[in-house]
């Protein structure tokens, strides 16, 4: 079981642009290939933060008001916020502050023999690696940059350095990095 990090970014570092918008990514369409439904099968539970979820609440659930879609998740979701945020009727969504340490392990219970996800935003997987929560990186990197926006990892991770397991090119716009994320105890 591990606590993962899966997500895109720009060749520039940023998973989001400075209007908060996924265009840049969603031009490239569907990636042949991906490692997402073979990642996905191993999920057993979701972290994210407030901005995540209010992406996917515009973006995907609330995008055409009359028709509302379905919750993205099957497995329980966990979104870390300091405000009240809409619920999704149906969806296993819950919704917590402060300290990740304790909510982890809720989530650990949950999720079985299974993964944990940690969706994003970036800070939020800094919370869960500055608590030595954090086991893998995996990053699929577009052949795009934007100058500024929401940051991949606002972290300095340097010593020891991130141990790199996979790189895997996907067409001719990604390169997926799978890594192990060490500690200075180990």
């Amino acid at each position: 079981m591990k606590t993962q990090y899966y997500t895109a970014t720009s060749l520039d570092g940023f998973i989001a642009d400075s209007n908060n918008s996924l265009d840049w990514l969603f031009q490239f369409g569907e990636v042949t290939g991906d490692s997402y439904s073979n990642f996905i099968r191993e999920v057993g539970a979701i972290a994210m933060g407030s901005t995540t979820y209010e992406w996917i609440l515009a973006h995907h659930i609330n995008q055409d008001a009359e028709r509302p879609q379905a919750w993205l998740y099957e497995q329980p979701t966990w979104v870390f916020s300091s405000r009240i945020l809409p619920e999704i009727d149906g969806a296993d969504v819950r919704f917590v502050k402060g300290d990740v340490r304790p909510v982890h392990q809720e989530m650990l219970a949950a999720a079985g023999n299974k993964n944990i996800w940690l969706v994003g935003g970036g800070d939020l997987v800094g919370q869960f690696y500055d608590c030595g929560l954090l086991d893998e990186i995996i990053v699929s990197i577009a052949s795009v940059t934007l100058g500024s926006g929401a940051p991949l990892l606002p972290r300095t991770i340097a010593t020891p350095p991130l141990k790199l397991l996979t790189a895997t090119v996907y067409g001719d716009s990604f390169v997926e990095l799978h890594y192990q994320v060490r500690y200075a105890s180990e």
